[in-house]
């Protein structure tokens, strides 16, 4: 996360120095809204929540990477897959949204982010279900409602802490570098999914990914005072 803010000051800095920009301009649109927020939060604390950030997803992303091999290698046809995971599973991730947004008025926004972070991570283990009975359309219709709606809760709490991390002087900037480094880390660990699989087996590898998610739960317990 630190290495891509670095590139992007660099490249900054190069643009400037070749006179392919206005050296004002870079500074307005991306040297100050990042030295904003290391100035509201310091150094430490703007660390902590940059990784929660980064890794807040990455039980389900590294996951979602191999999820339709998955299940075609547990006999599903492409019929059945696109009908349960894409249509039924847009709708439950849809009413975890809604079910988030509802929970964060009530209960605050670190409650549903820490609740949408665990959710993630233990619904992973519900395809360790799903690898060993196999074609089984019920396993697969409770296994996709259960992560997406678990996705749902997550990605509304995530979108909440993300805009209250923002600088309304600067808030596409920054709402931009935060979405970028969301998903940055996440995709580079999924990369390696397929080796992971082919090593361990897909029950062993669905351990590994609720394993990984427990982490981001005592990053998001530490950013809890900078919540809310």
């Amino acid at each position: 996360m630190m290495i891509a803010l670095l590139g992007a000051y660099i490249a900054a800095r190069a643009l400037i120095a070749f006179n392919i920009v206005n050296r004002s301009m870079v500074n307005n649109t991306y040297v100050d809204p990042v030295k904003d927020f290391f100035n509201r939060y310091g150094m430490s604390v703007a660390v902590l929540l940059l990784a929660v950030i980064g890794l807040y997803r990455v039980s389900d992303i590294v996951l979602g990477v191999m999820a339709n091999i998955f299940y075609q290698d547990m006999g599903f046809t492409k019929v059945e897959i696109a009908t349960i995971s894409k249509t039924f599973g847009l709708f439950m991730t849809l009413a975890g949204g809604f079910l988030g947004g509802i929970l964060a008025i009530r209960v605050g926004v670190f409650r549903v982010l820490f609740l949408g972070a665990l959710l993630s991570a233990l619904t992973n283990l519900l395809f360790i279900v799903l690898a060993n009975v196999g074609h089984d359309i019920t396993w697969l219709y409770v296994t996709i409602a259960m992560d997406n709606l678990s996705a749902g809760i997550a990605t509304t709490a995530f979108i909440a802490f993300l805009s209250s991390l923002t600088n309304i002087q600067f808030t596409a900037v920054q709402y931009a570098i935060f979405s970028s480094l969301m998903t940055l880390l996440p995709k580079i660990f999924g990369g390696y999914s397929g080796t992971l699989v082919e090593q361990f087996g897909y029950s062993e590898f669905f351990v590994i990914t609720t394993l990984i998610g427990i982490p981001v739960l005592w990053l998001v317990y530490k950013v809890k005072p900078y919540i809310d």
